[in-house]
């Protein structure tokens, strides 16, 4: 049903930018799908067909602009698409946040946000281009062209290294302790929970929570398989765990998770496994 068709970066922005995305899902205009989001990353979206509106706060439908920047996500977004649908887009590195962007990344948890408010003509100029694109190639040119001029616009073209470390550990290692990591980093905790919440928006501790649950959600939609030994090492001690985790960040039991229909859900974790295997 969903066409996910996912692209690495150029060379030049792999420092800076995951992966780039372009899903296409042709359904009857009467269709209607409800799902949710849990985003690692901030993502810049562009909405090129379809009726697609996302919560939130509680009960407020939206979809302000056909380009948007959704911030990282501390709990699950409920969306809702109606008909047939196609976006495309790209998942920034949350250790490149203050190349791309003046506030800092808590400003925009659980947030979506018209793009033209933070990049101005620039996301208008990328949002035409896509829009009159006739291929994949074609929009990637366009986002690509974008993000560049907003580097060198921002003029920070330096990452925080010491975040992209740190990405590495919770995409690999979730289980890893907060002051493990701090050492391993050579910072101080307090340095290390500045440095996230500038450029994840959230505190190491959510991070690697959020990363424990998206891996074993990984594993249940069949893009991994952890072993009892493995789920141990997630720190899912008994069910009662596993199922306040899953409340938190799926809304629903694990029983119920294995069941639901989550094409939007399941389609950030497969991006997010595919992102593992580029670093």
């Amino acid at each position: 049903m969903l066409d996910s068709r996912t692209y690495a970066p150029p060379d030049d922005l792999a420092p800076y930018i995951r992966r780039f995305y372009i899903f296409e899902v042709p359904l009857p205009d009467d269709s209607l799908i409800e799902d949710s989001l849990l985003a690692e990353n901030a993502f810049v979206r562009i909405l090129l067909k379809g009726e697609w509106q996302a919560e939130t706060s509680s009960g407020e439908w939206s979809f302000p602009s056909p380009a948007l920047l959704f911030g990282s996500n501390s709990a699950p977004l409920p969306v809702r698409v109606k008909g047939g649908f196609n976006v495309a887009g790209f998942a920034i590195r949350p250790s490149a946040w203050r190349a791309l962007f003046k506030q800092p990344a808590s400003d925009f948890v659980n947030q979506m946000v018209p793009l033209s408010r933070l990049w101005g003509e620039l996301a208008d100029t990328m949002l035409a281009e896509i829009q009159a694109a006739p291929d994949d190639g074609g929009k990637l040119q366009a986002m690509i062209a974008a993000i560049r001029a907003q580097i060198k616009r921002v003029g920070r073209k330096r990452i925080d290294e010491k975040i992209q470390q740190f990405e590495a550990m919770a995409r690999l290692d979730s289980t890893i302790k907060i002051e493990s990591a701090a050492r391993q980093l050579d910072i101080s905790v307090r340095q290390m929970e500045r440095r996230c919440m500038s450029s994840y928006g959230l505190t190491p501790k959510s991070i690697l929570r959020r990363s424990r649950f998206l891996d074993v959600a990984e594993a249940m939609r069949g893009f991994s398989t952890p072993d009892q030994k493995q789920l141990a090492e997630l720190r899912y001690f008994d069910q009662s765990h596993l199922n306040r985790e899953f409340h938190r960040f799926a809304g629903m039991t694990p029983g119920k998770f294995r069941k639901a229909q989550t094409p939007l859900f399941t389609a950030g974790l497969l991006l997010r496994v595919q992102g593992k295997d580029i670093g």
